[in-house]
């Protein structure tokens, strides 16, 4: 069974390639997909820097056994996390895909423990931050059980971390979902479609180093969050 791993990157020149190589030290079949959603601080012309074939769409084999395969897909404008996301999943061939972000909040090698839970009684695995001992900062952490808290009640859920990136799920249930979000409002459309079908969900403990600078999630997208999850609850699944 293969594992597709998404990294959507905007902007993340000093960790990009750490990620890539952390994710390929994982002792999983596996395919890697880089999608860099239009960055202008040098991620670009690393990732164009690692020799492979074509200017926007190419592959690369990895050497060892546990590297894989690395697609990198490069995106002529910015347009959001989700529409990096999208992007990747029409190149995933695997049968289960994850979500790794490139700023190294979330450690790569628990992608290993997450993969291990994936069962067919549990289509859907979550990497809790909220289940390990992580240090998060109050506002996030406000923020996020805020928004896990109305998901909760709307969805009949009992999460602990709806915001996680670490959302592994099997590929087949993540294209019956019909994406469409482009921005970090991803995040709750995922889950509540997920809910919504009635997937079960199980979480597990993960590790977390919050950036002390950088990109952050705003009110503004808590606001959309909000919104998407009201949204979601009343439209009918396709």
């Amino acid at each position: 069974m293969k594992l597709s791993v998404i990294v959507p990157v905007y902007n993340e020149k000093d960790t990009i390639l750490e990620v890539i190589e952390r994710v390929q030290g994982v002792s999983i079949d596996k395919e890697i997909i880089v999608v860099d959603d239009g960055s202008t601080d040098g991620t670009r012309e690393i990732l164009q820097q690692m020799q492979l074939p074509s200017p926007h769409s190419y592959l690369l084999r990895g050497e060892d056994t546990g590297g894989g395969d690395i697609k990198v897909i490069l995106k002529e404008q910015n347009k959001g996390k989700g529409s990096a996301v999208r992007e990747g999943l029409k190149h995933a061939k695997g049968d289960v895909v994850i979500i790794q972000d490139a700023d190294l909040e979330l450690i790569p090698e628990d992608v290993l423990t997450l993969y291990k839970e994936w069962t067919k009684d549990f289509p859907v695995v979550y990497g809790s931050r909220f289940l390990g001992k992580n240090s998060i900062p109050l506002y996030s952490r406000f923020a996020n059980k805020l928004l896990t808290f109305l998901t909760n009640v709307l969805f009949f859920a009992n999460l602990t971390d709806m915001e996680t990136c670490y959302k592994l799920c099997s590929r087949d249930i993540l294209f019956s979902l019909h994406l469409e979000a482009n921005g970090f409002e991803i995040e709750p459309e995922i889950t509540c479609k997920i809910l919504k079908k009635g997937f079960k969900i199980k979480e597990m403990p993960v590790n977390y180093n919050p950036r002390k600078i950088g990109k952050k999630i705003n009110w503004k997208d808590g606001v959309k969050a909000i919104f998407c999850l009201f949204k979601y609850r009343i439209e009918k699944c396709q």
